[in-house]
């Protein structure tokens, strides 16, 4: 274990709402060897508990500290409450280091109802003594983080960013939300809603790059971003040079139901769904048009395509080798691959198969509709086990579209229903054509090869964290094994 940087700055001073004044750097940061020391045997016990963390059994091997910002020191404005910023790289044997961000609090004793979000006490080090817990489950932290984000500047290595326009109402009280996620959200009020990115990799997240370029072109599909905060600490790689994403400030939708809720209340009644679907369909569409028309499009020539295809064959001999069950399939589902690689041959001058920034994990759970009806999209981070960089490039807008297809397949299946699957399945794609002018179900070689693809992925993922699901993904194995192109 090691220690990188730990920074001790003054606590964030109380202004005016609406005030922006400038926050200048504070001194340069000093080593602290006792604070890792202090932390570790907490984070050996709690980090493998957290549903974010990625490396769930396997033992841990080491940490590393890359940062730690002290945002709030104890004895301050608070009182006794301290809050402790941290980046911490996780070692585990046979994969990369992960890098993850806490917000710790610290305080003598703890409330009842932060019992639940505790580390544990501190033995040694600057906080020797005090409970350290999971510091967004304290309204006055969350607060506190709310106040610093109003504030562009830099604090340490964190550096704060806030839209021009963004309006602060002050008494905004904060909760965690309870929504199952890779992150951890909190919600001001009905007004704005915090993520903050849990594992961590150099370079702009792509949930800030995204949803910041629909805002500012005007798209009605995405909730704006109003204010983010990154770390300047140096990474390795080609982003090492690009601020790390840390949290992004949105605009929160009071009133919104998400697709998942009411898509599973439609299969429960066997209900006729399919007009929203189809306006789902259409503003995927509107939100593929608006990313074309902000950010970069290339055609995809035959060798892209065969890389393509080959990545997808490679996670599926990844997959066949971890998950026994989908052993039977993986022959006939390589025909699926075989057949996008082979596209590139055999494409028409002019319709030839783009590339373009996509929404990258769309599923009916990253939809929500609000009050008049309307659809916006959610969580454009794409799919967290991804590299970011992966992320961040351009891909076929048929990958969210089979994304979606599989949402449509996951809701029914849980009552058995799958001509209710179908009939929505198709409404979608009929929405998204009508705005588009592309029917996906006239790109069988595309749309087989991505939903295989998705579906290879979800085993992997339910056989990991939910086996009791694992059938889902397997009926559709089973489906694409045995589904040629039209």
């Amino acid at each position: 274990m090691s220690d990188s940087s730990w920074t001790r700055v003054p606590p964030v001073p109380s202004t005016t709402p609406g005030a922006r004044p400038a926050v200048p750097d504070p001194p340069v940061p000093t080593a602290d060897p006792g604070l890792l020391r202090s932390l570790e045997p907490l984070l050996r016990s709690w980090l493998p508990r957290q549903r974010w963390f990625a490396g769930k059994g396997l033992p841990i091997g080491g940490f590393r500290l890359a940062a730690a910002t002290e945002l709030l020191p104890p004895g301050g404005r608070l009182g006794p409450l301290g809050l402790l910023h941290v980046l911490v790289d996780v070692e585990q044997p046979g994969r990369p280091a992960d890098c993850y961000q806490l917000l710790l609090g610290a305080h003598p004793l703890l409330p009842s109802a932060l019992v639940r979000t505790a580390l544990g006490p501190a033995v040694g080090g600057p906080y020797d003594g005090l409970t350290l817990y999971d510091a967004p489950h304290d309204p006055r932290l969350a607060a506190l983080l709310l106040e610093r984000l109003r504030l562009p500047g830099r604090t340490g290595r964190l550096r704060f960013t806030a839209e021009p326009h963004a309006v602060f109402p002050p008494g905004l009280i904060p909760r965690v939300s309870t929504a199952e996620q890779s992150n951890t959200s909190v919600v001001y009020g009905d007004t704005y809603i915090l993520k903050l990115f849990r594992r961590v990799s150099p370079g702009t997240n792509p949930d800030l790059e995204l949803s910041l370029a629909l805002a500012r072109a005007g798209s009605r599909r995405v909730a704006e971003p109003v204010a983010w905060f990154e770390s300047l600490e140096p990474g390795p790689g080609p982003a090492a040079e690009e601020p790390t994403t840390l949290g992004v400030l949105q605009r929160f939708l009071p009133g919104s139901s998400d697709g998942w809720a009411l898509a599973l209340a439609s299969v429960a009644e066997d209900g006729d769904f399919r007009a929203e679907a189809a306006a789902l369909g259409g503003a995927t569409a509107e939100v593929h048009a608006s990313l074309a028309a902000a950010l970069p499009v290339r055609a995809l020539d035959g060798a892209a395509l065969e890389r393509i295809a080959a990545g997808m064959a490679r996670r599926l001999d990844e997959t066949a080798a971890e998950v026994p069950a989908v052993r039977p399939y993986a022959d006939a589902l390589r025909s699926a691959f075989d057949d996008l690689a082979k596209l590139g041959a055999v494409t028409l001058p002019g319709s030839a198969v783009t590339a373009q920034r996509i929404h990258g994990d769309l599923h009916l759970g990253q939809a929500l509709r609000g009050p008049g009806g309307e659809w916006v999209l959610i969580d454009f981070e794409g799919e967290p086990a991804r590299p970011l960089a992966e992320r961040r490039g351009a891909a076929p807008p048929v990958q969210d579209v089979a994304g979606m297809l599989r949402s449509f397949d996951y809701a029914a299946h849980h009552s058995g229903n799958g001509p209710w699957a179908a009939r929505h399945r198709d409404a979608y794609c009929t929405g998204y054509a009508a705005v588009s002018g592309t029917d996906p179900r006239e790109q069988p070689v595309l749309i087989r090869a991505f939903e295989t693809d998705k579906a290879v992925y979800e085993a992997r993922y339910e056989a990991r964290h939910r086996p009791a699901w694992l059938p889902i993904p397997l009926s559709a194995l089973a489906r694409l094994s045995t589904t040629a192109p039209r």
